[in-house]
């Protein structure tokens, strides 16, 4: 696929096969169509499935027939991430190259003993806004005959940026604050120019050593890739934004528009997902739910 060319708006919807759709993926899917539409644009679907361990094919198959049902139509051929570890690899050695990444080999409980040994509770230490404890730096700045031991050793690692560093070289590269277009309605409540706060995600993980991407990384190369203009997605991933323009600017890629929507919840304020085994569309459909039922249960 090839970036578009002819001027019109680029906009995509894409899930990851790890779970059945439910009412919020709907009215996501819904918004990204409805948008490209009202634009006279281009509808792409990408299917997220670099975490191989979780997704399975029946889950692929779900999202296109929910898809299909809703009345979305998108463009083909599918970009299936799965397929293109290669491209991603590429972009990560790039980064290792100008130094901006270093490898981890924390596992979990020693990030949990080395934030007890601060002194913190756990409850007090700085979260990101995933709600996952900031890395302490366990392995940061180790040298390079220790790194090369724990990779003889077989531990398992991951590629973490240096995000003091990457912070510096971006606004560098950019002549000053690094900052992204937020069209519509937000997670802050308004539209304009914000300027990107990565550091509140400390130094995150943008690969591993058995699957060379991350979120982060996979979907700031497809976006580039496909030439998507406008990314409409959930508030929930307001905050990504700050990792994925800086991840643009560091490696040249274009810097599309952004518009973050509501989300879909439950009577009690919780937002659906899958790990809740929220209803999926399949269920709505099999009980006799239409499509024209589906948007009017997520507003649309």
């Amino acid at each position: 696929m090839q970036d578009d060319t002819s001027g019109r708006e680029v906009l995509r919807f894409a899930p990851s096969p790890n779970g059945w759709l439910h009412l919020g993926h709907a009215y996501s899917a819904l918004f990204a169509f409805d948008t490209a539409k009202r634009l006279g644009g281009r509808m792409l679907l990408r299917i997220e499935d670099i975490d191989i361990g979780r997704c399975r094919e029946e889950y692929v198959e779900g999202i296109y027939e929910d898809l299909a049902w809703l009345g979305i139509e998108w463009e083909e051929p599918v970009r299936r991430q799965s397929e293109h570890f290669a491209e991603y690899e590429t972009l990560l050695r790039e980064l290792r190259g100008r130094g901006l990444v270093y490898p981890c080999f924390a596992t979990r409980k020693e990030i949990q003993d080395a934030i007890a040994a601060s002194g913190i509770p756990l409850h007090a230490w700085p979260s990101d806004p995933d709600g996952a404890p900031l890395y302490p730096g366990i392995y940061k700045g180790i040298p390079r005959e220790r790194i090369n031991a724990l990779m003889w050793e077989g531990r398992s690692y991951a590629w973490r940026l240096d995000m003091e560093k990457a912070r510096a070289e971006a606004e560098r590269i950019n002549g000053g604050p690094v900052t992204f277009r937020e069209e519509g309605s937000s997670a802050k409540g308004a539209a304009g120019l914000f300027e990107i706060q990565p550091e509140l995600f400390g130094d995150v993980v943008i690969a591993r050593k058995d699957i060379p991407t991350s979120y982060h990384l996979a979907v700031t190369a497809d976006d580039a890739l496909q030439g998507v203009t406008l990314v409409t997605r959930g508030q929930d991933l307001f905050p990504a934004t700050y990792i994925h323009r800086i991840l643009q600017v560091l490696l040249g890629l274009p810097e599309p528009r952004y518009r973050h929507h509501g989300l879909i919840r439950d009577e009690a304020g919780r937002r659906l997902s899958k790990s809740a085994r929220d209803m999926g569309l399949r269920e709505l459909r099999a009980a006799g739910h239409s499509p024209a039922d589906i948007r009017r249960m997520v507003g649309l």
